[in-house]
């Protein structure tokens, strides 16, 4: 069979995603090649047909053992001998696979880094192996985010099968990154196939934090009874952010490393499963999460690169569908995420540079006041639009600057506003903290400021007409150009002008600043958001719904997440069409064969108003 006529039976698809089949046929080819595509742009069918071709065993290299499971339960679905093998497997499951192994049965193999430089495995490998597929490739990039050592080591195993071809695939990579990626996984003369990082169905907002709490739900209320994911920065904010949202009758759960073990399975399967609607996680603990309906995601605090951010942020709208985006900004987050890498004192200078820079880039992707579409792109490499032609007058109109939430100052007042703020700080001479500098430009009098002579100054209530929260947000902006700078040399933290504050003062140097703008009634729909529902009635609303009920009866009685029965698209789509038979059902994006013959029926009979659920 032709790689479509695999895609059409197995998978239920009528054509590739962009750079899906170029993957396909090098691996087909026995040619190595770097592969990388925005989250949801189908990475895993790249090395999931080959293996369903028939023609050997495909090894995927995954760190996200919590995902293994899932992963393998969607294979199967798909009709492919799926298995994996790592820690959490007990002893009669890792049986089992290995048994398939020695006797051929195995197509697709999932293992751990860890698991493979174990070893014992080779041996069940031999001559099978085709294709070696390392997933999260970016781990092996000191230069990217999440780094493992281990990833560095894969080599050893990769050389031990010189005739498999080696595939890496990532979402996030710079062409720094990529080209670590190339060295380290010691590819040979690989097909490099790069997609567009831009997720156009994901409206991306950033805005100053500062009621983090109603802020977050802001977002939460805009998608009720939808899947979301709310980060936070440590294990302190998530219990607080948790019982918060709990407190406001949101349906959600922590999720972080300090609960045991049973805990966090539960918070992640009742997500997963859509008994859970929000999820709120630390940022710095790797979750598993492959729920391809997440509507939004909120960063409650800054992440530590716009790596991170991009791979976080992605999980939202993986199914293609309009999805939200919001980061909620303060200079302090970053301050923080550079004193716990200090407490790494196995960090190398190389390590610490890398993270230095990253924090400057996610600082300045926060507070630009520039499209935020265009923003990401850039950072990893690519024109925005894709093609580099123009985004129009409304820009992409997917981003609270293009959607006119944000409003940059022009020119001439960026610049008068950076200096006022700038000399308030020149003339406290670093002595004193954020909260006091902006006390001085909004002209609060008190005993200090009397005490010190501050109510003297010409910078004393400068800035009054502007508030507290568009002051603030301004300092922070700052911070990420580099023109003042947060000093950790005494017991406090203290606010202090830079060397290029100083000669921005002397009209030396650019300055962009921005604020958030109260939306009017009448503002437009972003084009994502514009999509939704688009010729779907409230009837078909109403089918969708009693669809999902059928998907989450046929995923309890299988013991598998939804998404793994279908996704939501596919669910919209019976409802649009309306398909009255097996043959029609067939044309639905996402049913292959094995589906419509096993969950069929049951989608037939609620498309025509019957309820047919598994018992």
């Amino acid at each position: 069979m032709t790689p479509e006529e695999i895609l059409k039976k197995r998978w239920g698809y009528g054509a590739f995603k962009p750079l899906q089949r170029e993957a396909i046929e090098a691996a087909f080819a026995g040619r190595d090649c770097l592969v990388v595509l925005p989250t949801g742009g189908g990475k895993s069918l790249c090395y999931q047909l080959p293996a369903a071709a028939g023609r050997g065993l495909v090894l995927v290299v995954s760190p996200l053992i919590a995902l293994m499971d899932d992963q393998v339960a969607a294979a199967r679905e798909a009709g492919l001998a799926a298995d994996a093998l790592h820690s959490n497997l007990k002893a009669a499951p890792k049986r089992e696979v290995y048994k398939n192994l020695s006797e051929g049965r195995t197509e697709l193999l999932y293992v751990s880094p860890e698991r493979l430089l174990a070893g014992d495995i080779y041996g069940y490998l031999g001559d099978r192996l085709v294709l070696a597929a390392v997933d999260e490739a970016h781990c092996v990039s000191q230069w990217g985010h999440e780094f493992r050592p281990e990833y560095r080591r894969l080599t050893e195993a990769l050389d031990l099968f010189p005739k498999a071809a080696r595939m890496a695939l990532t979402a996030t990579a710079t062409p720094a990154v990529r080209e670590d990626i190339l060295g380290r996984l010691g590819l040979r003369s690989p097909d490099i196939l790069i997609g567009h990082p831009d997720r156009p169905n994901l409206v991306y907002r950033a805005f100053p934090r500062r009621d983090q709490v109603k802020q977050i739900l802001e977002v939460v209320r805009r998608h009720p009874g939808e899947g979301g994911i709310v980060y936070a920065q440590t294990r302190k904010d998530v219990e607080r952010i948790a019982a918060k949202l709990k407190e406001e009758s949101v349906s959600c759960a922590p999720y972080h490393a300090g609960l045991n073990a049973e805990e966090r399975r539960k918070a992640q399967d009742d997500f997963v499963n859509e008994r859970l609607d929000v999820i709120v996680a630390t940022i710095a603990f790797g979750m598993g999460i492959d729920r391809s309906n997440v509507r939004y995601v909120v960063h409650a605090n800054t992440p530590r690169s716009v790596e991170h951010y991009q791979q976080e942020s992605g999980r939202a709208g993986r199914d293609g569908e309009p999805a939200e985006c919001a980061l909620l900004f303060s200079a302090s987050d970053l301050a923080t995420h550079k004193w716990l890498a200090k407490k790494d004192l196995h960090l190398s200078a190389e390590r610490q540079r890398a993270l230095d820079k990253q924090l400057k880039d996610i600082g300045r992707y926060a507070v630009s006041p520039v499209c935020r579409h265009a923003l990401l792109a850039a950072h990893f490499g690519e024109p925005y639009p894709a093609g580099g032609g123009t985004t129009g007058e409304e820009g992409c109109g997917a981003c609270d600057v293009c959607l006119g939430e944000t409003k940059g100052l022009d020119e001439a007042e960026a610049r008068l506003t950076a200096k006022k703020i700038l000399s308030a700080a020149w003339r406290l001479e670093g002595r004193y903290g954020t909260g006091y500098v902006v006390s001085v430009l909004l002209g609060r009098a008190g005993e200090r400021a009397a005490a010190c002579g501050h109510d003297q100054l010409k910078v004393f209530g400068i800035l009054k007409e502007a508030g507290e929260p568009a002051v603030r947000s301004w300092i922070d902006q700052l911070i990420v150009q580099d023109y003042l700078e947060i000093t950790e040399e005494a017991e406090y933290p203290l606010l202090r002008i830079t060397a290029a504050g100083r000669a921005l003062c002397q009209d030396k140097g650019e300055v962009r600043l921005g604020l958030p703008v109260k939306p009017a009634r009448d503002k437009k729909k972003s084009k994502a958001l514009r999509a939704v529902g688009a010729g779907f009635s409230e009837a078909d609303a109403a089918l969708f719904d009693r669809l999902r009920v059928v998907r989450r009866a046929l995923a309890d009685k299988a013991g598998v997440p939804p998404y793994v029965i279908c996704q939501d698209a596919t669910l919209v789509e019976m409802a649009a069409l309306k398909p009255a038979t097996p043959e029609a059902l067939l044309d639905i994006k996402g049913m292959g064969e094995k589906r419509v013959k096993k969950f069929g029926a049951h989608f037939l009979a609620a498309l025509s108003g019957r309820q047919d659920l598994p018992e």
